[in-house]
């Protein structure tokens, strides 16, 4: 039935979205969603037209800004994206010229800043790149961090438009974060251009001050409160040394997300996941719990239980789950992030044990007094913590153990006992050791 609507129209409005439009002739089964379906066309067609008719220049540039007003280009519900075209017509109020970007495409563009877009084009070229243009309005979050295991300082800005990176977020947005790199030197001379580059020159003493001014005068410009997050070593950091920048303290960990590695970032809104696709950021008022699973001698797993409802159903949960983490971060981890974000911690639940087995772990590595003294962690209500907590509930099972084997003792077999139960436990501590050499042996091939 869809065969009532005005395609060509349609076709018009949402051409740079071929998927809206195939939803849609899809939808429109009967006269009234014919029908709707034509107005909302008709209306985003008018509203477009207008914006682009017979106003002067000047006066679009303020519409563009206005918040209440940026037509189809505002992306504020993610649905339609910005049609190149249009983005093509606004003024360029800064140009930076080759820049590597790495999500969504791989390659080195031109990035073009407007008072309603970020954009990307090629060298040479007027349009704008298909699927590399970012209103301003949509950007919820920005970081700025550096590349892991470059021997040459390099930095990433990320920049995440709604709809990007969270992962119950609706699948068919096809809306990707923009990820491009910058060297930890001063722009060429050339590099910079547009109407603002004397202004953006005055404070271009490195790419990354240059950036820093261009991203947030454009963000405040279009009424974002969006700032620029970076990581700090003083609140968080990975205790193993880096072997290219060995002087400098890395701020990400090493983990897996299922059989693609990437680097995890424990940041003051949320953590970090990238730096491939699809790259996931999970805001601290979204993570529900984390728990700890999987723990080998020298690897231990994360999951983060994020809260997934909408529409009032708060409840709703999420587990996503980061392998391969190494066991000397655990600390950093628990006690440097965990507990001072005061996220709930589910390992000693009755489904989860593993982070009993990863403070025996540390302590083992460590020695028995800083095993202690790392793993304590605040002090409950019990007037306990953490680790004395898991201790207490190791000793009391090893004690029921041994109950239970006294129940079962026989007087007679006093001498087979004794040496029964020896050989039992040593039995039982090789096989644990075995368990767990196995277990990583199996982590280390699928890492391979």
């Amino acid at each position: 039935m869809s065969s009532g609507l005005d395609s060509q129209k349609l076709n018009n409005v949402f051409k740079s979205r071929p998927d809206i439009v195939e939803g849609i002739q899809q939808a429109a089964d009967s006269p009234s969603r014919i029908k709707l379906f034509d107005s909302i066309v008709d209306f985003v067609y008018e509203q477009t037209n207008n914006v682009h008719s017979e106003e002067p220049a000047q006066k679009r540039r303020r519409v563009d800004i206005e918040p209440s007003r940026n037509g189809q280009s505002s992306l504020s519900n993610g649905v339609t994206a910005p049609s190149p075209d249009n983005v093509a017509e606004e003024d360029i109020l800064l140009e930076i010229k080759d820049i590597s970007i790495s999500i969504p495409q791989r390659k080195k563009f031109d990035l073009c800043f407007t008072a309603g877009h970020l954009y990307a084009r090629a060298p040479g070229t007027k349009a704008p790149v298909p699927g590399i243009i970012f209103p301003w309005k949509s950007i919820e979050y920005a970081f700025f961090l550096p590349v892991p295991e470059k021997s040459q300082v390099q930095h990433n800005y990320v920049i995440l438009p709604q709809n990007s990176y969270f992962p119950s977020q609706p699948p068919n947005t096809n809306v990707d974060p923009l990820v491009f790199t910058i060297p930890a030197t001063a722009p060429k001379p050339g590099s910079i251009g547009g109407p603002n580059a004397d202004a953006a020159s005055a404070v271009a003493d490195s790419y990354s001050t240059l950036f820093h001014w261009a991203i947030n005068k454009c963000l405040q410009a279009g009424g974002k409160q969006v700032q620029i997050v970076s990581a700090d070593p003083t609140k968080f950091h990975s205790v193993i040394r880096q072997p290219h920048r060995p002087k400098e303290q890395a701020v990400h960990v090493k983990a897996f997300r299922g059989s693609k590695d990437g680097y995890l970032f424990f940041l003051e809104n949320g953590i970090l996941w990238g730096f491939k696709k699809p790259l996931m950021f999970l805001p601290l008022d979204k993570i529900a719990a984390v728990s700890y699973t999987n723990v080998l001698q020298r690897t231990f797993n994360m999951v983060v239980e994020i809260f997934t409802g909408e529409g009032g159903d708060e409840e709703a949960t999420e587990e996503i789950e980061f392998g391969m983490l190494d066991q000397e971060d655990y600390n950093g981890i628990n006690e440097d992030y965990i507990t001072r974000h005061k996220l709930q911690d589910r390992s000693l639940a009755d489904q989860r044990k593993a982070k009993r087995e990863l403070i025996e772990n540390s302590k083992g590595k460590k020695g028995s007094a800083e095993g202690e003294e790392d793993g304590n962690g605040d002090v409950g209500d019990d007037g306990m913590t953490e680790l004395q907590r898991a201790q207490m509930e190791a000793e009391q099972q090893l004690q029921d153990d041994e109950d239970e084997d006294e129940e079962d003792y026989d007087p007679g077999s006093d001498d087979d006992s004794d040496g029964s139960g020896t050989s039992s436990d040593g039995d039982d501590d090789d096989d644990d050791e075995g368990g767990d050499d196995d277990g990583e042996d199996e982590a280390d091939d699928d890492n391979e």
